[in-house]
Parts: structure tokens; C-alpha cells; sequence
């Protein structure tokens, strides 16, 4: 059975960091693409960093230079680090896991769409 456990969420002040992690199991690890979303309250959920099978990195324009997407093959575990913090940066945040066929991650990335999700950790930034 598939899981995906996030963990690291918290409440900050503009400014400061977080680091989220994703715990997996149930799955091999090693040959998926992982992905970081977020739903903002009233918002629909958005990707802001993935990672494919091979260590290729990619995060959107409103979290680059900020948010560091990584991932550990030996724990099987997804992190990212979260510095300069925003208030714009509230929300649930995800992890998501697919196996990423062919040019699924150059192309579907972001989307919606990726096989397992975990149950999300929130997030609250103060200004």
C-alpha cells in the first residue's frame, strides 16, 4: 500500500523558513518523479517544485532562489526547504509521486495528476 506522509509544517513570520518532509513507502522510490503542491485558502492547488527520477530539479518563478526541492533515494524521502518566507506562501502543502513515463515530466509536471498524493501540511506565514 502506497503512502505519502508529509511532515514539517508549522507557523512563521515573513521571513523566516520551514523545512517539509515526505516520508514514502509502498512504492519504488527511486524510479518516480515526486512533486511539491499547494492550495492556498479559495485557491485552486498549484505545483511549485519536482524533482524527476533522475535528480533534475524544476520550481516555478515564485518560489525559485527560495524553496529548495531535494530528495533522499536511502530514506526514500522527499524535502523541501523553505527560506524567505511570504504570506503568499500559506497553504496546504503536498506531496505527489508518479512514475513519470516518457516526457510526463517535461510536460505534466504541474499538473494535478500525479498517481499518490500524501494528506498535506499546512503551512502559515504571518506578515
Amino acid at each position: 500500500q502506497v503512502h505519502l506522509v508529509e511532515s514539517g509544517g508549522g507557523s512563521v513570520q515573513a521571513g523566516g523558513s520551514l523545512r517539509l518532509s515526505c516520508a514514502a513507502s509502498g512504492f519504488a522510490f527511486e524510479w518516480h518523479c515526486m512533486a511539491w503542491f499547494r492550495q492556498a485558502p479559495g485557491k485552486e492547488r498549484e505545483g511549485v517544485a519536482a524533482i524527476a527520477r533522475y535528480d533534475l530539479t524544476r520550481s516555478k518563478a515564485a518560489v525559485k532562489g527560495r524553496f529548495t526541492n531535494s530528495q533522499d533515494k536511502a530514506r526514500n524521502t522527499l524535502f523541501l526547504q523553505m527560506n524567505s518566507l511570504k504570506s503568499d506562501d500559506t497553504g496546504m502543502y503536498y506531496c505527489a509521486a508518479d512514475s513519470c513515463p516518457g516526457t510526463w515530466f517535461e510536460h505534466r509536471r504541474w499538473r494535478n495528476e500525479y498517481e499518490y498524493w500524501g494528506q498535506g501540511t499546512q503551512v502559515n506565514v504571518s506578515s
